[in-house]
């Protein structure tokens, strides 16, 4: 069996970067979607809602780099283009969202499917014993079924 740089399967090294690039372009429109999000939101809740978009866009922004750069620790080329974001994305695309309660179901909706894509990438570096991916994937689901939780709470005023 043929090891890359890291010493994990170079095979199976290759197809887990793969996933990692399908959530990299999910990433990338739930990034653009936050975005959207916190320019167009109106309403009562605007000023609340203006900065938690912001928050989550930012923790995005974080979470695409590491998603990249583990790409490349597994000697993969992440994806860079608008074309490949497209081309692999999952989610659905928030346009001229200004409604607050639309605004959540969105990004719940956006966390949920990122989740199923985060623990198939999971079960794939357990697989091989790929403990950073594994450890990064852990890290993502933990933080993101808190958000989910948090977000249905702010549903149920």
């Amino acid at each position: 069996m043929k090891l890359n740089s890291i010493g994990l399967p170079s095979a199976e090294a290759e197809v887990l970067a793969a996933e990692l690039n399908v959530l990299l372009a999910n990433f990338q429109i739930y990034y653009q979607n936050l975005r959207g999000l916190h320019w167009n939101i109106r309403g009562k809740r605007f000023f609340d809602l203006h900065l938690k978009f912001e928050e989550l866009y930012n923790d995005s922004q974080l979470k695409i780099d590491l998603i990249a750069e583990r790409i490349l620790t597994l000697d993969g080329v992440p994806l860079h283009t608008f074309e490949d974001y497209i081309n692999s994305n999952q989610l659905e695309v928030g346009k001229n969202i200004h409604n607050d309660e639309k605004a959540i179901e969105l990004i719940v909706s956006s966390l949920s499917k990122l989740l199923s894509i985060e623990r198939v990438i999971l079960k794939k570096s357990g697989e091989i014993e790929d403990e950073g991916t594994n450890s990064m994937m852990g890290d993502f689901i933990v933080e993101q079924e808190k958000m989910i939780w948090m977000l249905k709470a702010w549903q149920q005023e």
